[in-house]
C-alpha cells in the first residue's frame, strides 16, 4: 500500500508521568495494529473497510484520552498551544479528505445505482448513455481525488519537540491520512494485475458467466466495474455478469460510506475537545 505519509511510533516525553495511563497503551496498540495491517495487506474495499473499524477503535481512545485531566493540562500549557494548533490544522485537513471521499463514493454510487436500474430494464440505447454516464462521471471523481491527493503528500508535519502528548497525537494524524490515502488510490486509480485488463473483458464477451470468477481476483469492485463497462456486449449472460459486479461495488460502497461516517462523528468530536483545550 504505497503512501506518501511516514508514521512515527517512537515517543519520547516528559509531559506524562513514568507510568502513562493505560489508554496511551490502548492508542499505542491500535497504532500498531493499523501499521502491521497496511504492511501486509493488498488495498482492497474489505481491507480498507477493517483499517476504517481500526480507526474508529483508535480513534474512539483518543477521545477518552482528550479528555483526561492531565492531557488536557499538559496541551494547554503556553509552550504547547502551537502544536495544539496544528493538531486543529490536521484535523481539519482529514475532515477535508474525509467529504471527499464520502462525496466520490456517493457519486459512484448514485451513477452505479442508474446504471443497474437501466441495466434490468435491458434497453440499448439507454444501457449505452447510461454506461457513458457512469464512465464519464468517474474521470470527474479521479480527476478531484487525484488533486486531493497531491495535496495530502508530506502535510502531516513533524515536531522536534520530544513531547509525548504531541508525538502521539501527530502519530494518530498520520495513521489516519494513510488509510485515507489508500481509500482514495483504490476509488480514483486502482491497479489491475499485471495481466491486462483488456483480457478480462475478452472473456466478458466472449465466455459464459465463469468468465466473470477467473483471473479477476487481483483487481478491486472499481476496476472490474470499469473495466467491464469499456466493451460492454449485450449478451444477455454479460449484462447479468455486470450486473452481480454492480451489486458488489454498491455493497462495499455502502460499507465504505457506514465506515466513514461513524469514523467522521470520532474526528470531530476530537476537533472540538482541542479547540476547548486551546481556548481555555
Amino acid at each position: 500500500m504505497a503512501s506518501n505519509t511516514q508514521i512515527s511510533y517512537h515517543v519520547r516525553s516528559n509531559s506524562f508521568p513514568s507510568r502513562p495511563h493505560p489508554i496511551t497503551s490502548e492508542v499505542d496498540q491500535h497504532l500498531s495494529r493499523l501499521r502491521s495491517s497496511q504492511a501486509t495487506t493488498i488495498s482492497s474495499s474489505s481491507s480498507i473497510c477493517h483499517d476504517i473499524n481500526g480507526l474508529q477503535d483508535l480513534h474512539g481512545c483518543v477521545d477518552k484520552f482528550l479528555q483526561l485531566p492531565l492531557v488536557q493540562q499538559a496541551l494547554g500549557q503556553e509552550q504547547q498551544k502551537k502544536w495544539v494548533d496544528e493538531l486543529l490544522n490536521g484535523s481539519l485537513r482529514i475532515l477535508d479528505i474525509s467529504s471527499i471521499a464520502k462525496d466520490a463514493l456517493l457519486q459512484t454510487k448514485e451513477c452505479v445505482q442508474g446504471l443497474s436500474s437501466v441495466l434490468r430494464r435491458r434497453r440499448g440505447d439507454e444501457i449505452s448513455s447510461e454506461v457513458k454516464k457512469y464512465l464519464t462521471s468517474r474521470k470527474t471523481v479521479k480527476k478531484t481525488i487525484k488533486k486531493a491527493l497531491k495535496g495530502m503528500a508530506n502535510k502531516c508535519s513533524k515536531t522536534n519537540e520530544e513531547d509525548e502528548t504531541i508525538t502521539m497525537l501527530k502519530d494518530v494524524e498520520a495513521a489516519t491520512s494513510t488509510v485515507f490515502e489508500s481509500l482514495l488510490s483504490l476509488i480514483s486509480r486502482p491497479k489491475a494485475s499485471s495481466k491486462s485488463g483488456w483480457s478480462l473483458v475478452s472473456k466478458l464477451i466472449h465466455s459464459k458467466g465463469i468468465a466473470c470468477e477467473e483471473e479477476e481476483s487481483d483487481m478491486n469492485e472499481f476496476v472490474k466495474v470499469d473495466t467491464a463497462l469499456s466493451t460492454l456486449a449485450s449478451k444477455s449472460d454479460n449484462i447479468i455478469c455486470v450486473q452481480n459486479q454492480l451489486k458488489e461495488l454498491e455493497s462495499n460502497i455502502q460499507d465504505l460510506e457506514e465506515g466513514i461516517e461513524c469514523l467522521s462523528r470520532h474526528l470531530i468530536k476530537s476537533r472540538v475537545s482541542l479547540l476547548n483545550i486551546l481556548n481555555n
